[in-house]
């Protein structure tokens, strides 16, 4: 018995779709942890601007919220905040590279089985996320040891 009404798809994952290690690649983790660190330097902007804010309250109020941020735990989210932007940063430069056509090889006839491009361009993405891992490490160092 045939019904033209549309099959509905469960989601079985939910949240842990978004990390599941099925079959990703690479660049499906990357992507992923721009999309996260994205939405936390969203959020940093945010608190930013309501931690000037906070100057309005008057100099001792300043001057307090200026010293907890020199605590450790705050230090440590800095640095957090300092990786996400380096990340953000490289990958961005990665995709935008990508997108412009850069590194994707030869054009040739769609012939099928089709040719994938991701092995002309993941030579960058190692450059490039080695590139990221040395600057957030040399970051860390002149933070914590200056």
């Amino acid at each position: 018995m045939n019904s033209n009404k549309p099959t509905a798809y469960n989601n079985r994952l939910g949240i842990k779709g978004w990390v599941y290690a099925g079959k990703y690649t690479f660049e499906r983790y990357l992507y992923l942890g721009h999309r996260l660190t994205g939405l936390g330097l969203i959020a940093y902007m945010v608190l930013h601007i309501v931690e000037t804010a906070n100057r309005m309250r008057g100099v001792e109020a300043w001057q307090e919220l200026m010293g907890m941020f020199a605590s450790w735990p705050f230090k440590i989210i800095e640095y957090l905040l300092f990786a996400a932007a380096v990340f953000h940063a490289l990958n961005g430069i990665r995709l935008l590279m990508t997108e412009l056509g850069f590194f994707l090889g030869k054009p040739q006839e769609p012939i099928y089985p089709y040719s994938s491009s991701v092995m002309h361009h993941r030579p960058l993405t190692y450059i490039i996320m080695a590139l990221a891992a040395l600057i957030i490490i040399l970051g860390g160092s002149s933070l914590f040891f200056p």
